[in-house]
């Protein structure tokens, strides 16, 4: 049984208040590449007296390394971005299950693992950009995209680009595998270019005329707005973005998430530092400092998020989503999204 709001306030408070001394240290496992980041650890050190000790690398290699490790890992957290690696950790079996109110009570439903051996602590919404001077008719869903009318248009990551693999998971989630991999084929069949480069590259490839509409996450053009982002921040005006299927289920969401290692040695500081992560203080600044959405509903969103405006998210649950990952790569690999 949970406990009361009121004791998960009072919870929080004592994790947070500067007077709170805890002894040990924590490692910490991370794929999150923002340098933005070293402020929420140097907060959480200061606020508990936990150490943190970081080892940093891309996700597989971390989970790799952690798999390999085994018994003996030093890892106490795995702290990655997008469910599909989520998943993949769980799968891997390098991930344990945590009991926490706190926990429980801060973060939605359906942005936990269904046996809490990962939580989503931030999103991003995968939506749709388009030239405003080009495009008098952007599209409206998903499906949308994949419409004749664009063809030539589309510029999109590659298919083994984790935001895509969930994205179009969440797909089949809703639509079913035959449908899925219809909107594949015409996106491929839309595409303005080759699949290249990051997020931004998308955005950048508006400015440019190379591409009329462009999928990305939110968080790369709201950076845009808050500060310099080379070709995309000076021409932003041309860019206009549209929260796909507002009229049934939403804009997808994609996330950053962690969870306590299988082995974890400091198992208890590990959970002190979720617990953080789910906090006002550590939500507030996964929005200001990397423009990305809070995962607890009560938080406001930055300036430059806000900026984007309100919308409808899809709350479909992710730990159903990630299901369906090795069926969106096999659709990708079959047609032919390269």
């Amino acid at each position: 049984m949970l406990k009361s709001s009121t004791c998960i306030a009072a919870a929080l408070s004592a994790l947070i208040a500067t007077s709170v001394a805890a002894e040990g240290e924590l490692n910490l496992y991370s794929s999150r590449h923002y340098d933005t980041d070293d402020r929420l650890y140097g907060d959480f050190e200061e606020a508990t007296g936990i150490t943190i000790n970081r080892i940093e690398g891309k996700a597989d290699e971390l989970i790799a390394r952690m798999k390999a490790e085994g018994a003996n890992s030093p890892a106490d957290i795995l702290l990655t971005v997008d469910t599909s690696r989520l998943s993949r950790a769980k799968n891997a079996g390098i991930l344990q299950s945590v009991d926490s109110a706190v926990l429980e009570e801060r973060i939605p439903a359906n942005l936990q693992d269904l046996d809490n051996q990962w939580y989503g602590f931030s999103q991003r919404g995968r939506i749709i950009f388009y030239n405003k001077d080009e495009v008098a008719n952007p599209p409206q869903t998903y499906a949308d995209l994949a419409k004749p009318e664009y063809k030539g248009m589309v510029c999109i990551r590659s298919s083994n680009n984790t935001y895509n693999q969930t994205l179009l998971a969440s797909i089949i989630t809703h639509e079913g595998t035959e449908a899925a991999k219809e909107w594949a084929e015409g996106i491929v069949a839309n595409m303005a270019r080759d699949p290249q480069g990051g997020d931004t590259d998308q955005l950048r490839g508006i400015v440019s005329g190379e591409c009329g509409i462009a999928v990305s996450n939110t968080y790369y053009f709201a950076r845009a707005i808050r500060k310099d982002v080379k070709g995309v921040s000076a021409e932003r005006d041309v860019i206009g973005w549209v929260f796909p299927n507002q009229d049934s289920y939403g804009a997808h969401m994609n996330l950053s998430g962690a969870g306590v290692a299988a082995n974890a040695p400091n198992k208890d500081n590990a959970i002190k530092f979720l617990e953080y992560l789910a906090s006002d203080q550590a939500q507030v600044y996964f929005s200001s400092g990397n423009d990305e959405f809070p995962a607890v509903p009560s938080v406001e969103v930055a300036a430059s998020v806000k900026e984007l405006g309100e919308f409808k998210a899809d709350d479909v649950n992710l730990s159903e989503v990630a299901k369906n990952i090795p069926e969106a790569q096999k659709i990708f690999n079959e047609v032919g999204w390269k």
